[in-house]
């Protein structure tokens, strides 16, 4: 559930016409709800209810201060795979306490200024980053505590370039040389083994495969405590999928989630923490962009509005479907359009064939479901400026990231002393 909906013949963001917005703010934008957030948080936390639980959020779906201060004021915890989104986390008043540092590739700086907040945890990924980790730690007189994100090798039966708990992915390290890994990792000096991560991959709509490699960490477990290793932490990631198209089979709900958690690892008797991010901010955003031009081409029509695969990259990059309404309720038969943006390439496609109410130049559109991995991945390609984002509140509302002038991307390079 989220709070756009149709009043008064057009779309409203909580208690505010999109298109009054729109007229202040200029188009394209990005919307989110406050209440839709909140919503979200306190669904996911009901579901685990009775147990010693953290969420964190994943800063990577969307890393704006705005939404992760809201999160935050909730009692959010965060999964950071950077020192920015560290210093993010940090900033927008998440304790250290409650952050848990994610990420393939971390830097001896980066482990560093994280061991300097004393963050909660380290979910080391290799053998080559928890030597240099133990080191790190070492030379500070500090202690890292960590998890192995472990590789479960099972199928998430998502988009290939979300999956990350095969074999063949790059993440973590092999489940069946986890007990050898651990081993080494307790004879290290700066290290201190507390828990076992995971992450399969994104935007699951199955329990399944969550379920078949939650039933092979509870045989790590088992293993490791009886290597003597003292696991009290079970951060099992994120990955929970978010209803894009409205009339396709739904997602399972947070509550089946929690349900099918507790059922497989609730005996452990350890801290469970979860990172979604989509849950939590997909459906609590969307993109608002303006007609600029209905073009008949030989044997379609394309609809071209100012958004742009910059914007938003996924239907580009995941061939993702978003869906795509019309801010006007009209009882016009609709038109199949290809929806398309203005940068100078094919694949700035948003949607092919889409059924919409006949539009013309200066109507408005809404892409929804776009509040996660959308303002995060956008670029001033074709030196198209980044577009604002903007939090709702009941009958507020405030630009949190406002739109750069031309000179701000252009002051941005600098021209050469031979060049002048």
């Amino acid at each position: 559930m989220d709070h756009f909906g149709f009043k008064k013949g057009e779309i409203y963001a909580e208690d505010l016409a999109v298109g009054e917005i729109a007229e202040q703010v200029g188009t394209p934008f990005y919307c989110y709800s406050t209440e839709t957030l909140i919503r979200h948080y306190n669904v996911f936390c009901q579901a685990f209810t009775g147990h010693d639980f953290l969420l964190c959020y994943a800063v990577k779906a969307n890393s704006n201060q705005a939404i992760i201060k809201t999160l935050a004021d909730q009692g959010s915890g965060a999964d950071v795979v950077s020192e920015g989104e560290l210093r993010r986390a940090l900033e927008a008043g998440i304790s250290a306490s409650k952050i848990v540092y994610s990420g393939v590739a971390k830097t001896e700086k980066e482990m560093a200024f994280a061991l300097g907040q004393d963050i909660f945890q380290f979910n080391v990924e290799s053998e080559p980053e928890l030597i240099q980790l133990s080191r790190v730690a070492t030379d500070m007189g500090k202690v890292a505590a960590i998890s192995f994100r472990i590789n479960p090798d099972v199928d998430a039966k998502t988009h290939a370039k979300i999956s990350t708990g095969m074999s063949e992915n790059k993440f973590g390290i092999p489940w069946t040389r986890a007990r050898e890994i651990y081993a080494d990792a307790a004879k290290l000096p700066g290290i201190r083994v507390q828990g076992v991560d995971l992450h399969i991959g994104s935007q699951l709509t199955d329990l399944e495969p969550f379920a078949e490699a939650f039933r092979r960490i509870v045989t790590l477990v088992e293993d490791l405590r009886s290597d003597g290793h003292d696991i009290s932490v079970l951060d099992l990631g994120g990955g929970l999928g978010i209803p894009y198209d409205r009339e396709e089979t739904k997602p399972p709900l947070p509550l089946e989630y929690g349900e099918m958690v507790k059922s497989i690892v609730g005996h452990l008797g350890c801290r469970i923490i979860i990172e979604p991010g989509r849950l939590l901010v997909g459906n609590a955003g969307i993109l608002v962009s303006k007609v600029i031009f209905v073009k008949q081409g030989e044997d379609r029509k394309f609809l071209i509005i100012d958004a742009a695969m910059n914007d938003l990259v996924r239907p580009s990059m995941y061939n993702a479907y978003h869906e795509i309404v019309a801010v006007r309720e009209s009882d016009t038969p609709t038109v199949p359009y290809d929806v398309v943006g203005p940068v100078c390439e094919t694949g700035d496609t948003f949607a092919r064939g889409r059924q919409l109410p006949e539009l013309n130049s200066g109507d408005l559109v809404v892409i929804r479901s776009a509040g996660a991995y959308g303002a995060v991945m956008s670029s001033t390609y074709n030196t198209r400026r980044l577009i604002p984002e903007v939090l709702v509140k009941g009958a507020d509302y405030a630009i949190t990231r406002a739109r750069p002038d031309y000179e701000d991307i252009i002051g941005l390079d600098k021209i050469p002393q031979w060049l002048q």
